[in-house]
C-alpha cells in the first residue's frame, strides 16, 4: 500500500477489510448452511441423507487437495490472480449443482466448487501482505470471532434459506456472495507478486523450509488445538442436543446463536489484550481458559444431570480462550517466513483441517459420555498446547541469548 496517499491508502484498508470478512463469510456457506437440506437434497436426488453427506466429506477433500497447491503458486504469481480464478471456479461448481439432476454430476460439481474455494486460504497471507504490526494482528482477531459467529448462525440461515428458496438457495447465494468477493479482490488488490528476497522458492522447498521449523509448527499446532476444541463441539453438537436432550432444529439453531455471543465476548477481550500485552502472554492466557473450560464441563458432567447449560457454560468459555489462541498463535507463525505466506497459510491450514478432522472424529466416535469426553479432550489439548508454547518459548530465550554472547566474545 502507498503511505504517500492516506486516502487511497484508507480505501484500500477498508476495501481489504471487506474483501477479508467476505472471504471467511463464503468459507461457511459451503459446508454449514447446506446441512438443514440434507432430506430434500436426498429426495431431490432419490438418494439417501448418508449419500448426501459424501458430498460435505468430498468437499472438503477437495478444498484439501487445491489449498496446498495455491498457497506456493501465489508466492509465484500473486495473490489476485489466483483469487479470482478460484472465485470463477467456485461460481461454476455451484451452479453446476443446481441445474443438475444426476447425482453423480452433482458430486463432480460439489469438487469444482471445492477447488475453486481452495483460494480462501489466502486470506491469511493477504493479511500477512496488507498489515502489519497490531493491525494485523487485530485484523486476525477480528477474522476469527466473524468466523464463529458466521458458523454459529448459518444453521439458522440454512433454515431459512430451505424454507424460501429450497435447497438450491445456499448455492444461488453462495454464487452471488462469490460474485461480490470476485468484484472486490478485482477492486483492492494489486495485480504484483509479493514482495520476496532472492529467487522464489520451488513447491517441496517451500514446504521443506517452513515444515523444517519446530516454531512455525509449533506455533500452528497451537492453533489447530484450540481450533479443534470448538470444531469438535460443532460436530457433537448435534448429538448432544438433539439426540440426547431431544430439542427441535429451531432450538438447537438458538442454542448455537448464543454460543456464537461467546466469539463476540472473546474478540473484545483478544483485542484489548493485543494493545496490552504480547501474543505470547496472549496465548497462555487463551490456552490457560480453554484449560479452565474443560475442568468446568468436567465437574459439571460428574455433579449434574446433562442440560443446556452444563454444556453452554463450559464452552462460553472454551469459545473465548479458542478466539484469544487462535489470532496470536496464528501471527507468531505467520510472521517466520513472511516471504513465503502462501506456502506458510497453506501448510497452517491443513495443519489445522488434519487436526480438526481428527480429532472431532475420535471424541464422535467415543463410546463414552460425549460431555465427559469434550471436557478430558479440552484439559488434554490445552495442557499439550501450553507445553509446547512453553518449549517455544525457552528455544526462543536460548536463541537469543547466543546470539547476544557470540558477539560479545568476538
Amino acid at each position: 500500500m502507498d503511505s504517500a496517499n492516506p486516502v487511497a491508502t484508507t480505501r484500500q484498508r477498508r476495501g481489504a477489510v471487506s474483501l477479508l470478512l467476505a472471504m471467511v463469510l463464503l468459507g461457511v456457506f459451503p459446508l454449514d448452511v447446506l446441512l438443514p437440506s440434507f432430506p430434500e437434497l436426498a429426495e431431490h436426488f432419490r438418494n439417501t441423507p448418508a449419500a448426501i453427506a459424501l458430498s460435505v466429506s468430498l468437499f472438503a477433500v477437495g478444498i484439501a487437495v487445491a489449498q496446498v497447491l495455491i498457497g506456493p503458486l501465489s508466492d509465484v504469481i500473486g495473490r489476485k490472480g489466483l483469487l479470482l480464478s478460484g472465485m470463477a471456479v467456485s461460481m461454476l461448481g455451484a451452479l453446476g449443482c443446481v441445474i443438475t439432476s444426476d447425482y453423480t454430476l452433482f458430486l463432480i460439481f460439489r469438487i469444482v466448487q471445492a477447488l475453486g474455494c481452495g483460494c480462501f486460504v489466502l486470506s491469511q497471507a493477504l493479511v500477512q501482505d496488507l498489515f502489519d504490526g497490531e493491525e494485523r494482528d487485530r485484523l486476525r482477531i477480528l477474522m476469527v470471532t466473524a468466523s464463529g459467529i458466521f458458523i454459529s448462525v448459518s444453521p439458522l440461515a440454512g433454515t431459512f434459506l430451505q424454507a424460501t428458496l429450497g435447497w438450491r438457495g445456499s448455492f444461488w447465494v453462495f454464487t452471488a456472495l462469490a460474485g461480490v468477493v470476485m468484484f472486490k479482490a478485482w477492486l483492492f488488490l494489486e495485480s504484483s507478486r509479493p514482495a520476496a528476497s532472492g529467487t522464489p522458492l520451488g513447491f517441496h522447498e517451500a514446504y521443506r523450509r517452513v515444515l523444517g521449523n519446530f516454531d512455525f509448527v509449533g506455533y500452528w499446532l497451537i492453533s489447530a488445538f484450540a481450533f479443534a476444541c470448538h470444531f469438535s463441539f460443532i460436530v457433537i453438537s448435534p448429538l448432544i442436543f438433539m439426540d440426547r436432550l431431544q430439542l427441535s432444529a429451531y432450538d438447537f439453531s438458538l442454542i448455537l446463536l448464543v454460543y456464537g455471543a461467546a466469539y463476540v465476548v472473546g474478540g473484545i477481550v483478544a483485542t484489548l489484550l493485543s494493545q496490552r500485552v504480547s501474543t505470547g502472554r496472549q496465548i497462555v492466557v487463551g490456552l490457560s481458559m480453554i484449560l479452565l473450560s474443560g475442568l468446568v464441563m468436567l465437574y459439571l458432567a460428574a455433579n449434574h444431570a446433562l442440560a443446556p447449560a452444563t454444556v453452554l457454560i463450559p464452552m462460553l468459555i472454551c469459545t473465548a480462550g479458542t478466539t484469544i489462541t487462535r489470532p496470536a498463535a496464528t501471527s507468531r507463525a505467520m510472521s517466520l517466513f513472511p516471504e513465503n505466506a502462501g506456502t506458510s497459510a497453506s501448510a497452517g491450514s491443513t495443519i489445522i483441517f488434519i487436526c480438526g478432522g481428527l480429532i472431532s472424529a475420535l471424541i464422535s466416535l467415543s463410546p463414552a459420555n460425549l460431555q465427559t469426553t469434550l471436557g478430558y479432550s479440552f484439559v488434554s489439548l490445552a495442557g499439550v498446547a501450553l507445553a509446547l508454547n512453553s518449549r517455544i518459548s525457552h528455544r526462543t530465550s536460548v536463541l537469543q541469548a547466543t546470539a547476544t554472547v557470540e558477539p560479545e566474545s568476538d
